[in-house]
């Protein structure tokens, strides 16, 4: 796992708003914290990890530190993961390739890990006519825009699941699959994202 510099990135800074308490240290069954097993599966595949928490979340950090993760505090959390991944990549520094995990994911299996990290050290190729999937609530959202660009410099075909059919993402794929889910009121809402899950 250390033929290549591939650095693990925990994001581990959201505010779990919706879930009414500190979901990234509640306790799964077999009593581990959900923050600390995501940290230990993304461990398994990469020898560091920086893991990004919000401010005030002394015990998060304390816990992940204990799994020997280094720990970043992002000031601007709040501002969204996109925020939280830019702490990490720069604590990071410079790599042969990032592995991205959440911290409220700890059912990402071992294995699949380590699939991904051995796709980036083979070095991830974009293969001409291969498919790439974009899911995009507003059809704007700038990463996923700049990747779709990405992806059709390097002949992707391009299938876009969207929400809003005039949007510049539908307008740059060849394919789109329209959620049909209304106009947003909020970031982020339950039906866009049950709509996009369908």
């Amino acid at each position: 796992k250390d033929a290549l510099k591939i650095v693990g990135l925990l994001l581990a800074a959201g505010s779990a708003s919706r879930f009414g308490s500190d979901k990234l240290q509640h306790h799964l069954p077999h009593g581990v914290a959900i923050a600390v097993q995501s940290a230990r599966h993304l461990l398994s595949g990469v020898s560091r990890v920086v893991a990004v928490v919000r401010p005030r979340s002394e015990q998060l950090a304390q816990s992940l530190s204990a799994e020997h993760c280094e720990i970043v505090v992002c000031e601007n959390a709040a501002e969204g993961m996109g925020a939280s991944l830019a702490c990490a990549a720069r604590a990071a520094g410079r790599a042969d390739g990032y592995l991205v995990a959440l911290g409220d994911m700890p059912f990402v299996r071992p294995s699949t890990i380590a699939a991904v990290r051995d796709a980036i050290a083979g070095g991830a190729p974009l293969e001409a006519g291969d498919l790439m999937v974009c899911i995009s609530q507003s059809g704007e959202t700038a990463d996923t825009l700049a990747t779709l660009r990405y992806a059709k410099e390097h002949k992707q075909h391009i299938l876009s699941v969207v929400n809003v059919p005039t949007s510049t993402i539908a307008r740059e794929s060849d394919v789109i699959m329209p959620t049909l889910a209304g106009p947003e009121i909020g970031v982020a809402s339950t039906k866009a994202f049950t709509c996009q899950l369908s």
